[in-house]
């Protein structure tokens, strides 16, 4: 019996990326997979991917997908979304929030409507995805929360500091991650006696994605550095599928988590280093 067999599952930024990628695995493993993103079509964004393409390559290999386009950044289209699946396949089992939209500014230039925009996309939208599913989730005793974080979570400590060329940059999106990640231990205790599951994922290394190389984070798809983001799909699986008293509260990295349970078994399971100087719950 595949992990997933007659589950309901949302994934967002399932148009490509890490969310294309989990999306394929959920649907392998029985999943009925609701993928979620504002690119229905390619060319519909500078970037290469899309819920067509996704869903597309779900089909043909026999799992069950549908695209659902939607803004998240607007509450009505986070209704929305949620409001469809229940229409097309039923209560939500598993939510996975892992759309982000990313800008790369010094505060002191950071533009106040893509701040908003952000904000509304990295946290706010798991938040309201997340209450809108503990509809479901809460009266059946049952369900599981993943939401994808960031080794940006981990702040850079205290000053002095001496690399006077930094030039900033990811204030706004280490924030982000890391409030998701307090918020994920938040809602894990407050969801645990009713038996859903709560966690937060972020990749061992960077993971080389469309939108990866568009912020120059890798070199390219083929960067040496980079993790597979099929890591970063089994590691979401796992969370989403292993049981509650096992997985509920983790904030954890892909790599050691799939160690941990004997998921992967070459090398020692990467995460962010434990002595690194810095602040964040993904230390915790």
């Amino acid at each position: 019996m595949a992990r997933l067999d007659g589950r309901v599952a949302i994934i967002t930024g399932a148009s490509r990326g890490i969310g294309s990628e989990i999306a394929r695995l959920f649907a392998s493993e029985g999943g009925s997979v609701i993928c979620a993103a504002r690119t229905m079509r390619e060319g519909d964004h500078p970037l290469e991917g899309s819920l067509e393409k996704t869903v597309g390559d779900i089909r043909e290999a026999g799992g069950e997908a549908t695209p659902v386009a939607v803004n998240i950044s607007l509450p009505e289209d986070c209704e929305r979304l949620i409001q469809e699946t229940r229409d097309i396949y039923g209560p939500v089992d598993v939510l996975v929030n892992n759309a982000a939209l990313t800008y790369y500014y010094p505060v002191k230039d950071f533009p106040l409507n893509r701040w908003m925009r952000s904000w509304a996309v990295n946290f706010h939208a798991p938040f309201l995805l997340s209450k809108l599913v503990l509809e479901d989730m809460i009266p059946r005793g049952s369900g599981s929360i993943v939401n994808i974080s960031s080794g940006s979570a981990v702040g850079p400590g205290r000053g002095p500091y001496p690399d006077t060329t930094a030039d900033g940059g990811g204030a706004c999106y280490g924030a982000e991650k890391a409030a998701l990640e307090r918020f994920t231990q938040g809602l894990a205790i407050e969801v645990y006696k009713d038996g859903v599951s709560v966690t937060s994922l972020a990749p061992s290394q960077v993971v080389a994605t469309p939108g990866t190389v568009f912020h120059n984070l890798v070199t390219g798809m083929d960067d040496p550095r980079s993790e597979s983001p099929d890591l970063m799909a089994k590691a979401a699986l796992l969370l989403a599928t292993e049981p509650l008293d096992r997985v509920s509260g983790r904030v954890t990295y892909s790599q050691q988590i799939l160690k941990e349970f004997g998921w992967i078994t070459e090398g020692k399971g990467r995460g962010v280093d434990a002595d690194r100087p810095g602040s964040g719950y993904s230390q915790i």
